[in-house]
């Protein structure tokens, strides 16, 4: 049987770890794509190398050639500059959108049969942007959000309760950042509503600590958290390369699922929300009935990430030296 190939543009530190993730696994193949021919080289040679000790057998090679991703199952973009201190995941978006689009092209001459999962911030905006440059199908475009905002708000509330991660479930909606929906309704410990167990205080303060999870990293130490995000895209990749059809929450391409642009056919956007994930990328939007409190909360998170895609169609149709858009694809 042929064996699954995962290759991964960015070989910082985001992409370096997924890289670890998915050899820690044994996903498949690895590759690390960056511009800087001798990191992306090192990285994958170093990673090798631990493969006699961490018993994993997979061929894992690096550099700056994009044909060497060529017959990828997933291609995992993570370029882009990361943010720093003060900075929010929009203050990205003019540098990282020429980056994403580049890179997404790139992927489409090379790997034209692979699914795409974004990492690249300002992530709804990101999503949007690969999926204009690529031309792929809505369905073999996804962005990684959800599987860390999931993780972060179980991760919380284990701290709360001081019970074992792996007995949390819980649910988020909308777009990556501060105006994501996490759904306490639809979270339990071991079947147990959450809200048998901490205060509508202590929940609420897991909600916000969630929301702005990415921001108290950067606070910490200078730059873009790496080591979670990088596990939610192996988490995605696995479900996809196994066809596990496991329900996770992605940004997925949607039109008249949630309200998000009905009858909008090809004029959707990339929104946070529960999907089944198999061979074929995202395969399926899982509906859920929102209450009268949380419906407002995701229209007005959707409606950020329209706004953050209207700032990448004017940047995108804004002249070139020529006279013409700037990044055609993406208007």
């Amino acid at each position: 049987m042929r064996r699954a190939k995962i290759s991964i543009i960015g070989a910082g530190n985001t992409g370096a770890a997924c890289a670890v993730w998915a050899a820690s696994k044994e996903l498949g193949d690895i590759v690390l794509i960056d511009i800087a021919d001798g990191v992306a080289k090192g990285k994958a040679l170093d990673l090798y190398e631990s493969a006699p000790i961490e018993g994993f057998d997979c061929k894992i090679t690096g550099g700056s050639d994009y044909t060497l991703i060529e017959g990828s199952d997933i291609v995992v973009i993570t370029a882009g500059i990361p943010r720093k201190p003060g900075m929010s995941r929009d203050d990205l978006i003019v540098t990282n959108m020429g980056i994403v689009s580049s890179v997404a092209e790139k992927v489409a001459a090379h790997a034209p049969n692979s699914i795409i999962i974004v990492l690249s911030n300002p992530l709804d905006a990101m999503v949007y942007t690969a999926w204009k440059a690529s031309g792929f199908p809505a369905s073999r475009v996804l962005g990684q959000a959800g599987c860390l905002d999931v993780a972060r708000f179980r991760a919380f509330l284990s701290l709360e309760l001081g019970c074992s991660i792996e007995d949390i479930q819980a649910l988020l909606l909308g777009g990556h950042g501060d105006d994501m929906v996490p759904l306490p309704r639809f979270t339990s410990v071991h079947g147990i509503p959450i809200d048998q167990l901490l205060s509508k205080e202590v929940i609420d303060k897991c909600v916000q600590r969630a929301k702005v999870g990415g921001g108290e990293i950067v606070q910490l130490m200078g730059t873009s958290a790496y080591y979670a995000p990088a596990s939610g895209v192996i988490q995605m990749s696995e479900a996809i390369i196994k066809d596990k059809k496991r329900i996770l929450p992605c940004a997925a391409y949607c039109e008249n699922e949630y309200g998000v642009a009905p009858g909008a056919k090809g004029a959707g956007y990339f929104v946070g929300v529960p999907c089944v994930l198999g061979k074929g990328g995202m395969e399926k939007i899982v509906e859920v009935k929102l209450n009268e409190a949380e419906a407002p909360l995701l229209k007005e998170s959707v409606q950020h990430v329209k706004d953050l895609v209207k700032v990448v169609k004017d940047l995108a149709a804004k002249p070139n030296e020529q006279g013409q858009p700037s990044f055609p694809k993406l208007v």
